[in-house]
């Protein structure tokens, strides 16, 4: 097993790509702290862990909020002993509205979750592995969002631009410590996110086909093979990097 003995935490965990990782890497042996806004959530994460042998812990925390990404950390050190990996996934689409009509309580709630969250995440995370001596690796969840514009997304694409940045920086003044950071930049993948922005509605094929070359949304399973692949040895010389699994949309 690729994560065997490891310690991982996963925001986001209760849905979603932050559920299909919290499994996967449970399968792979490690033991997980399911973290979410929505505690029930992430309960369910962990009984699904734990039916299947796995072990982990759930934790309700709003990861824009510094006492809560402190607090996330802690339980799991205090837990599980250490912390090996982490998969700061959480975020949220945001309301889509032109720059001109984006008012700046949209913009702020944006950019709070998705890239403060991932700041005060790092910010936690990254000291406590420095202490404990033995490296790491941080995955960010990033978008091709913050690589391309997307009409109506001027908040939603700045926090994952500045995702991409931050994990570079962070990769950057934190590779001494033998601790890689890197980011996922997923594309149209079928998520509750996805089924939100469609409004319940079936994906349209005319606009699969746009945004994917492989003329198909992608999987949450997907980006959590791409999560593990950074979380193990298998990816032991790569940090600083927006790892793109995206169908093809950013070649079109």
């Amino acid at each position: 097993m690729k994560l065997e003995g490891k310690v991982a935490l996963i925001t986001g965990a209760g849905s979603g790509m932050g559920r299909a990782t919290s499994l996967l890497f449970a399968r792979e042996g490690a033991k997980i702290a399911a973290v979410d806004l929505n505690e029930k959530s992430a309960v369910e994460t962990v009984h699904q862990i734990e039916r299947a042998g796995g072990k982990a812990i759930a934790i309700g925390a709003d990861v824009s909020k510094e006492e809560d990404a402190s607090r996330m950390v802690e339980t799991t050190m205090k837990q599980f002993g250490t912390l090996n990996v982490a998969f700061n996934n959480a975020g949220i689409e945001g309301e889509s509205a032109y720059i001109g009509k984006m008012t700046s309580e949209q913009f702020d709630r944006v950019i709070s979750i998705n890239l403060r969250g991932v700041f005060l995440g790092m910010h936690v995370q990254l000291p406590r592995m420095v202490e404990a001596g033995g490296g790491g690796s941080i995955i960010n969840q990033a978008s091709i969002a913050g690589m391309v514009a997307v009409r109506g997304g001027a908040a939603y694409c700045a926090a994952k631009a500045g995702v991409i940045a931050m994990t570079r920086v962070a990769a950057l003044e934190y590779a001494r410590y033998n601790i890689r950071v890197n980011c996922i930049c997923p594309g149209g993948i079928e998520t509750e996110m996805a089924k939100r922005i469609r409004r319940g509605a079936e994906p349209d094929p005319k606009a699969v086909a746009r945004i994917s070359m492989l003329n198909r949304m992608g999987e949450p399973e997907e980006i959590a093979n791409m999560a593990l692949f950074l979380a193990s040895n298998d990816s032991s010389f790569a940090t600083g990097a927006p790892f793109v699994v995206d169908g093809g949309w950013t070649i079109s």
